[in-house]
């Protein structure tokens, strides 16, 4: 049996860690939120505030933002919320510790192909691993308001010793044994989210949005299904339900990064512009690869890569994802 989860640290001081922090210090004595910037971690020291990606929510008093890797050796569960393809750095930077390892990043490393639990897991065998996904927006959570989400565990012991810590006022944690499931949901949606935002970004209409949105589900079990994840958690908070919100609302970094695509910008611009990172750009081109080499057909990534790469424009791609051959819809 796990011992009972204490002290938290968060790693990775953007607006999805910084909106954890806030909402996992209830009812702790202290939370450590780790900042790569020196001057971030002033700021939120002196002035309770993330003005640089969380601007306008006061944080609590308990939360203490830190430079230092190391201090994190005191911690006995750690989130990382670092862009996914600096989790590997990031795992070789930590201290030895038994902490529990919640990974709260979404992609697929460029390198390997691996999903996050595996890079995870090659790197830190002995840590318990969680993987936390679902449909949230880092300002909500900072208000928080009502959030659910799926907590996926190696183990049932540690979800009895995380979820005391995870469910908190508003913050409503859902079991599940699926991890590579949860995380699939998590890296497809972001790329499905570019798509929808390019229909957005278009004027091409809420008909085509939801066709996007459904048959980008199907290219999300059909994948799912190849890597051994269920039906029933892709069908849940960490797949379908973070699909319909990213692929809902400008407050979605990747929707954005879509929308500029779909208005007639250029990757290279909209990309270099972003304070924040829009994973479902790393992800694209990883996730198109490796379903090639699964066999795989999923056209709406295929447009989502196009586009990103430049080799085509949103006309042209619409067009070749009508024209192609007619097929049943479980296909």
């Amino acid at each position: 049996m796990n011992r009972a989860a204490g002290k938290i640290g968060v790693v990775g001081a953007g607006a999805w860690g910084t909106a954890l922090a806030q909402v996992l210090s209830e009812g702790q004595d202290e939370l450590l939120l780790w900042a790569r910037e020196p001057d971030l971690v002033d700021q939120i020291n002196q002035d309770r505030e993330n003005r640089s990606f969380l601007p306008g929510h006061r944080l609590r008093d308990t939360i203490r933002a830190t430079g230092d890797l190391q201090a994190m050796a005191a911690c006995d569960v750690l989130l990382l919320v670092t862009p996914a393809q600096h989790l590997r750095t990031t795992l070789m930077a930590l201290p030895d510790s038994d902490a529990a390892l919640v990974l709260c990043c979404k992609g697929i490393e460029a390198q390997s192909r691996m999903l996050m639990s595996e890079v995870a897991a090659e790197l830190r065998a002995d840590n318990p691993l969680a993987v936390l996904s679902g449909p949230t927006f880092a300002h909500e959570v900072a208000q928080g308001l009502p959030t659910a989400l799926t907590l996926a565990c190696d183990s049932e012991d540690l979800w009895d010793r995380l979820n005391p810590v995870i469910a908190k006022t508003g913050f409503r944690p859902y079991y599940s044994d699926d991890v590579i499931g949860a995380e699939i949901g998590g890296a497809v949606k972001n790329v499905l989210a570019i798509g929808c935002g390019v229909v957005d970004g278009a004027g091409l209409g809420q008909n085509a949005r939801a066709s996007l949105i459904s048959r980008g589900f199907a290219e999300m079990l059909r994948y799912g299904a190849a890597r051994g994840a269920s039906v029933e958690t892709l069908s849940g908070l960490c797949g379908l339900g973070d699909l319909v919100l990213t692929c809902s609302s400008t407050s979605s970094r990747n929707f954005s990064l879509g929308r500029g695509l779909g208005e007639g910008q250029s990757a290279e611009s909209l990309l270099s512009d972003r304070a924040t990172v829009a994973e479902g750009a790393s992800t694209a081109p990883v996730l198109q690869r490796d379903a090639m080499a699964r066999g795989i057909a999923m056209p709406i990534v295929d447009a989502v890569c196009a586009l990103l790469n430049g080799e085509a424009d949103v006309q042209s791609v619409v067009t070749r994802l009508m024209k192609r051959p007619l097929v049943s819809e479980r296909r």
